[in-house]
C-alpha cells in the first residue's frame, strides 16, 4: 500500500523534498536571511518564527508530512446512503446499487463480474465469455446491499419471460 502510494505521489514528493530544508535551525535560517537581504534589512530586527509554522521533526515519515497538504489522500471510501431524507425523514435508496445489482426474491443479489466492459480489445474470447457471466454476491455483500435499498426494491416482481424466474425461489439446490 505504501509503495503504491509513494509511486503515485512521486511527482508531488519531489517538490516537497525542498520542504526538508525547514529542519534547519533558526540560527542558520536567520543567518541566511540576513546575508541575502542585508542591504534591505539593516535596521530591522528579525523575529523568530511562530510555533505554528511548518517545521517538521526528523522522526516524521513522508506520509505524515504530506497528509496535511492533501486531505483527500487519507479519506476512506464510503457508501452514499442517506439515513434520513429531508422531506419525509425516511431512508433513501442508493441508485447505483439498483443500477448494478439485481435482487432475487429469495434475498440473494446477482451482479456482473468486474471489468466486463473494460479493455475488451486485449482480452481473449474465453475470458470475455467468463466476464459476461452473472455471479451471486456473498452473505455480507447481500446484507449491505439490503441496507442500501428500501423495501420497494425488495418486493416480488413478476415479469413476462423472466430469465431469472428459476433463481427467485431457492428450491432444488441439490441438482
Amino acid at each position: 500500500m505504501a509503495a503504491t502510494l509513494t509511486r503515485g505521489l512521486s511527482g508531488l514528493l519531489r517538490p516537497l523534498s525542498l520542504l526538508g530544508r525547514d529542519c534547519l535551525t533558526h540560527a542558520t535560517r536567520t543567518a541566511q536571511i540576513t546575508s541575502r537581504f542585508s542591504t534591505f534589512h539593516r535596521n530591522v530586527a528579525l523575529r523568530p518564527l511562530p510555533p505554528t509554522s511548518v517545521v517538521h521533526s526528523p522522526q516524521q515519515n513522508i506520509l505524515q508530512r504530506v497528509s496535511p497538504l492533501i486531505p483527500n489522500l487519507m479519506l476512506q471510501p464510503s457508501k452514499n446512503l442517506t439515513y434520513y431524507s429531508i422531506k419525509k425523514g425516511k431512508r433513501k435508496t442508493v441508485r447505483s446499487v439498483v443500477a448494478r445489482f439485481l435482487r432475487l426474491h429469495c434475498g440473494l443479489w446477482v451482479r456482473r463480474k468486474a471489468g466486463y466492459k473494460k479493455k475488451l480489445w486485449k482480452k481473449s474470447a474465453a475470458r470475455k465469455k467468463r466476464l459476461r457471466e452473472h455471479v451471486f454476491c456473498s452473505k455480507t455483500q447481500c446484507k449491505k446491499l439490503d441496507k442500501m435499498t428500501t423495501s420497494f426494491w425488495k418486493r416480488r416482481n413478476w415479469y413476462l419471460n423472466d430469465p431469472y424466474q428459476k433463481y427467485h425461489d431457492r428450491v432444488n439446490l441439490d441438482v
